[in-house]
């Protein structure tokens, strides 16, 4: 690409990938529990289709819902379902949820699935639907569900897809451990993708501190010869990687305040995401595998392992030399917009790309939270060009409205605030709370309007029924009446 554009704010952090990266990729060793959590997406949980002592295959359905964001989760390996059960999830919370637990056979028999090489053949709905059914979620960290983002929608042409490889969190190196390894996996997966989008124009973006990666997609691309797919090499800034910052890097063109990519014509989607639409299209393999960085000062050799959704992280930890004495606190994601965990028997989920543990350094440097001196260094950082610091007063003072008003929902979490902060607020945390609040409200209107609803169908029905009834007592009145007369009348 000759043109890049740039966005507001960002930073340039330590990026620290290196300690992962000079390994290479491996398989994970298959673990002896899978654990997964019934609980999808917040408010949405999927059906358990086992019972425990049944017995499944790798690739097998195990829990559907039919809520249009849902995903169908499937067995990572085969073995016996040992519970259906109460167990610590992946939640900043810390609470438990309902899981499927299978005890693995080490034999790893698979359920076969159609396999699509000719995915050309297959048209834009039937690639969706397959997507859809491999229970594919954007591998990024969002998990939203893949084929939801390619349904066509009205008066919103799509014409460019953009893949995703801007991993610009620090630690996190699994999409540039992809792009290296598997490139051809990446580039058919955008394929697959432009087809069931039915455009002829993609852009796969990769940060220029990831030379090996561009190099690996860039031999591919020319043995594969598809002269619809571009690459770019994109400045390391965080927070690059998020999709509207991205989309303007690339484009020049800024998503509206409250809407999507699809409004500027755009799809994003992950290197993952990508790869593993290869391989549930092209190959008839359902998402039970990703890359996962294992990583930070806390483990004693981080690296990539590729491993089965579901799999305990203490088992990912003692394949990569277990803690070092450094290890102070476990990270689901990255140290900007990851969250702690409580133990380390929770289960890596398809949103997890990356375990950190991290060390003294970055848990006892803690400063005491200071009043905010309006200094206006979060809003030079603040990559969606927001107002951090009007937000953080109304969120401080639950006045979401207020909040809302200011384009609370076009904040990303990146954490680029609370960095550059001098006064040390953990302006996020205020963020997620208001988000909550907002959140509670919008539900609790519709709990509201539901009643409404229910109210007025009830008192129209009592009407119609007294209605009813009174039609019914006239017509005997009149019955009676006429009883009378015909009496008196034979008197």
């Amino acid at each position: 690409m000759a043109k890049l554009w740039s966005f507001n704010g960002g930073l340039h952090l330590d990026e620290h990938k290196a300690i992962s990266t000079q390994h290479p990729l491996k398989p994970a060793a298959l673990p002896k529990i899978l654990v997964y959590p019934l609980l999808l997406r917040p408010g949405i949980h999927a059906k358990a289709l086992v019972h425990p002592g049944e017995h499944v295959l790798r690739g097998q359905l195990i829990a559907d819902s039919d809520h249009f964001f849902a995903t169908p989760v499937h067995a990572a390996s085969s073995g016996v379902v040992t519970a259906i059960e109460e167990r610590p999830v992946a939640h900043p919370s810390g609470l438990t949820g309902q899981c499927i637990v299978i005890e693995t056979d080490g034999r790893d028999l698979p359920v076969q699935h159609p396999a699509n090489p000719d995915f050309h053949l297959l048209d834009p709905d039937s690639v969706r639907a397959i997507i859809r059914q491999a229970g594919i979620v954007g591998l990024g960290g969002a998990a939203f569900p893949t084929a939801v983002k390619l349904v066509p929608r009205a008066n919103k042409a799509i014409d460019i897809l953009i893949i995703n490889g801007a991993e610009c969190e620090p630690y996190i190196t699994c999409d540039e451990s992809l792009m290296r390894s598997q490139p051809e996996h990446v580039i058919t997966g955008a394929q697959v993708l432009m087809h069931a989008l039915g455009i002829g124009r993609c852009i796969i973006a990769v940060e220029d501190t990831m030379p090996q990666a561009y190099s690996a997609l860039q031999t591919a691309l020319e043995r594969i010869g598809d002269i619809c797919i571009e690459l770019a090499s994109v400045p390391t800034v965080y927070p690059t990687g998020g999709e509207r910052q991205l989309i303007r890097v690339l484009t020049g063109k800024e998503t509206p305040s409250g809407g999507i990519p699809a409004d500027v014509g755009v799809v994003c989607q992950n290197a993952g995401t990508a790869a593993a639409v290869y391989q549930a299209v092209c190959m008839g393999q359902p998402l039970t595998e990703r890359i996962i960085t294992v990583t930070g000062p806390g483990i004693t050799a981080p690296q990539n392992l590729s491993v089965r959704i579901g799999t305990p992280i203490s088992d990912l930890v003692s394949q990569c030399g277990g803690y070092t004495a450094a290890a102070k606190r476990l990270v689901m994601g990255g140290p900007m917009m990851g969250f702690a965990l409580s133990t380390d028997a929770i289960p890596v989920m398809k949103a997890t790309n990356c375990i950190l543990v991290t060390g003294p350094a970055t848990v006892d440097n803690d400063q005491p939270v200071l009043p905010c001196i309006r200094c206006g260094e979060c809003a030079n950082a603040c990559p969606a060009q927001l107002l951090p610091q009007q937000l953080y007063w109304y969120s401080r003072a639950s006045n979401v409205e207020r909040a809302q008003a200011y384009n609370l929902a076009d904040c990303i979490e990146c954490g680029c605030c609370n960095v550059v902060c001098p006064s040390h607020i953990p302006l996020v945390q205020y963020f997620r709370f208001a988000k909550g609040k907002l959140q509670q409200k919008a539900l609790e209107t519709v709990k509201t309007e539901q009643a409404k609803y229910r109210h007025e169908i009830r008192s129209q029905r009592k009407e119609k029924e007294d209605a009813e009834k009174a039609e019914r007592a006239r017509k005997k009145r009149e019955m009676l009446e006429k009883m009378k007369t015909n009496t008196t009348e034979e008197s």
